[in-house]
């Protein structure tokens, strides 16, 4: 299965439902299910934003599964829109790039560790399933 690792706090926002869009400069033709993998590396300023919401930030753990429903061109228009949805979550940042439109956010509780990689990654059935059953 494809997986994607994010910092802290943008994994745990996207497991909670909070952040419905992954914003990359990279196109990604895929649509479908991809597992949301909580790196090591956190976004220290965005944190202190974040923290009042009393949620958990586990690193280096397989946390969500979702789906990436289209992957959008930004353009000044619909960052604006996407800023207006949730201001908490997306602020008032003029972005280029893409917008991967998420969506069926499942959590998943893990306890085993999982260093994460760059770009999109790939966990075989098997240790998928082992690390569904911790």
């Amino acid at each position: 299965m494809k997986v994607i690792t994010l910092k802290q706090p943008w994994a745990t926002l996207v497991a909670e439902g909070l952040k419905k869009y992954e914003f990359r400069t990279w196109n990604f033709n895929f649509r479908g299910e991809i597992l949301i993998h909580a790196g090591a590396g956190v976004d220290k300023e965005a944190m202190k934003k974040y923290e009042k919401l009393n949620f958990q930030f586990p690193k280096k753990r397989i946390i969500a599964k979702v789906t990436i429903e289209d992957c959008i061109k930004l353009n000044y228009e619909l960052n604006k829109n996407i800023c207006l949805e949730n201001p908490l979550i997306y602020g008032v940042k003029n972005r280029t790039g893409y917008a991967w439109k998420l969506a069926n956010v499942e959590k998943i509780y893990t306890n085993k560790i999982i260093s994460g990689k760059q770009g999109i990654w790939y966990i075989d059935d098997d240790e998928l399933s082992t690390i569904l059953n911790k």
